[in-house]
């Protein structure tokens, strides 16, 4: 914490020379480069990492939902939309609409208002399971990828299937379909603790009650050692019964700008790549994770930290980071031992993180008050929003320092040279939005080059995947390392950590509370309030078996560490499980998840599906 002051010129200096010092001893690739949770100057920073040589920009997308879009991009070639508007049935895996994603919960108020029909599932009795779920399936943590495959094993062997659409658009769908329709009805009930009847009748509903649409938490279920292959499972029923690139079903989207989508196309990926260097080296988690790398163009940064401290394939040396916070990965302690092995490490940041203090260099950053951001909407709106106030204190826009940057060590980018205005011009040139009145416009507008849906077009042309179909036998899969042992069809296998002995129960860590935000309001007083103390949600079962009531000092304890929490027994709560919120500095239960506890095809962290004890301190 013996920080100095010094100018901003100075800094930049340090920052150039530092990196130019690394690039010419250990090669760009030693440098990372790292956005935190805002997105909004990400495609400037992936970009500056390629000019500047090195392949490795990463963000928190490598623990938060881009394993989900990845199954649908590996099963389709798009994300998958639920159309809303023109379902009938809306199937909602984990959908925690009412403590998270809250404007969904009011979509599907109005979608129930309209006669639409509803089927929830999730390990907890949720308030939208309890508000909203015409057929609830309590399903048991770690076995949402076999309640799929179960439930489309009843569809097909009832031949409720769309054969037609199946045969003429889907890739591997014999293989498939033999594979779905062999599994066990009973023990798929057992394994799953939802009654056969249930899947019975959730099959039952999904092939005949149609247009159905599917929305798969996108964090949730991908937290898990298998949850890349539960994904794939779920977005398969929307192939199964016919409903994707059909209104009412899930419809094609790509993101507009900033992991948004807004109804049109922006050249934002031809931003962050294509200054891409013609030969680089594998990025991080490359070799361990070869689907994330086939199918996204960031480096896979739950592999950072290993990297870094074992220094296999290569050693990184140094990283320019733009609001890091070490606790959105597994074992976050580890992280920090590995950011004290960089030689050099620069995190910018509009607050005093404990990530910054072992930066050896920290920048201000600004707030969305005090700078320039360009903005998209669903719906086909855009509005580029200039500052309400001047900058606080020394603060300058992640923009503008990397701007700065790219002219004191002249980078071979006049874009990026530019700054930020310059970039949104060259990303939104196709849209034909004239940025200078959206500048000027008061409120957002329309984009005149909106993309139009019409039924069935995007499979009939042709699906932009490997094979051309939606594919339900994954070539991308199929092409990667054998060794991994990894399966091209979305089967189910148990999580790699499960209950023993020792630790019965499975932990779920990251569950949302009603009152946080992710943590980005952890530590703002009145919402603290309501949950002040590290609480683990426990069912009432366990609580009176245990002698716990509310508020009694538990320990959480696995083969990693323990924490002492306070207990919240609660009827959402199944027997034999443990919930609990994240990002508490005083007891992290991030620290119980294994940084090696990832799912082979994702990268993501377990930390959905792990193990505990619980003990009475």
């Amino acid at each position: 914490d013996e920080f100095e002051p010094i100018s901003w010129d100075e800094a930049y200096r340090e920052i150039a020379d530092n990196l130019n010092r690394l690039k010419e001893k250990y090669g760009p690739e030693s440098v990372a480069f790292f956005a935190g949770y805002e997105k909004w100057f990400r495609f400037m920073l992936q970009r500056f990492a390629y000019v500047f040589g090195s392949p490795n920009f990463g963000s928190e997308s490598s623990a938060c939902f881009t394993a989900s879009m990845l199954g649908w991009i590996d099963i389709t070639g798009h994300h998958g939309r639920p159309d809303m508007a023109k379902s009938k049935l809306h199937l909602g895996w984990s959908a925690t609409t009412h403590h998270s994603r809250y404007l969904t919960a009011k979509g599907i108020d109005d979608f129930k208002a309209r006669g639409g029909k509803v089927i929830i599932v999730d390990p907890r009795y949720t308030p939208a399971a309890q508000r909203t779920a015409d057929l609830y399936l309590k399903v048991k943590p770690g076995t949402d990828g076999l309640l799929a495959n179960g439930i489309a094993g009843v569809i097909i062997r009832n031949g409720w299937q769309d054969q037609a659409y199946m045969e003429k658009y889907a890739h591997g769908w014999k293989e498939y379909s033999e594979h779905v329709a062999s599994l066990d009805l009973e023990e798929v009930s057992r394994i799953t603790t939802v009654p056969a009847e249930l899947i019975e009748k959730a099959a039952d509903m999904i092939a005949h009650i149609g247009p159905m649409s599917i929305d798969a938490n996108p964090t949730s279920i991908i937290h898990q050692t298998n949850g890349y292959q539960t994904v794939r499972s779920i977005f398969a029923l929307s192939v199964v019964t016919g409903n994707y690139d059909k209104a009412g079903g899930n419809v094609p989207m790509d993101f507009s700008f900033s992991y948004q989508g807004a109804g049109f196309n922006t050249r934002e990926v031809a931003f962050e790549t294509n200054r891409a260097p013609a030969s680089l080296p594998n990025r991080v988690g490359a070799v361990r994770y070869p689907v994330w790398a086939s199918l996204t163009p960031q480096m896979q940064a739950v592999d950072l930290p290993r990297q870094i401290v074992e220094e296999t394939p290569y050693p990184i040396r140094g990283m320019l980071a733009m609001g890091l916070n070490h606790r959105i990965f597994g074992e976050p302690d580890y992280f920090l031992k590995a950011l004290d092995k960089l030689e050099f490490f620069v995190n910018a940041d509009p607050f005093w993180t404990e990530t910054c203090r072992y930066a050896d260099i920290v920048l201000p950053a600004c707030t969305s008050f005090e700078r320039d951001q360009m903005l998209v909407y669903p719906g086909g709106f855009a509005k580029y929003y200039t500052p309400v106030i001047d900058p606080v204190g020394e603060a300058r826009p992640d923009s503008t320092v990397l701007q700065d940057l790219a002219n004191l060590m002249d980078l071979d980018d006049e874009l990026l040279k530019g700054g930020y205005k310059k970039c949104i011009e060259w990303v939104f040139q196709d849209t034909g939005y004239d940025i200078d009145e959206l500048i000027a416009s008061p409120l957002p507008l329309k984009c005149p080059n909106m993309l139009s849906f019409k039924d069935l077009e995007y499979v009939e042309r042709g699906c932009d995947t490997p094979s051309g179909k939606l594919e339900l036998w994954s070539e991308t899969i199929a092409r990667a390392d054998k060794s991994l042992g990894l399966n091209p069809l979305p089967v189910w296998v148990p999580n790699t950590v499960q209950p023993t002995e020792e630790y019965p129960f499975i932990l779920s860590t990251g569950v949302r509370i009603p009152n946080a935000i992710h943590t980005r309001l952890h530590n703002v007083a009145w919402p603290r309030s309501l949950r002040p103390d590290p609480m683990a949600d426990i069912s009432l079962e366990d609580a009176a078996r245990l002698g716990l009531s509310e508020g009694d000092d538990i320990e959480l304890v696995n083969a990693h560490g323990s924490i002492t929490v306070k207990a919240n027994p609660t009827a959402m709560v199944a027997p034999g499980q443990v919930y609990m919120f994240h990002g508490y500095a005083e007891a992290d239960v991030g620290q119980l998840i294994g940084h090696v506890e990832t799912d082979p095809y994702s990268g993501f962290p377990g930390f959905k599906c792990s193990n505990c004890d619980i003990r009475k301190v």
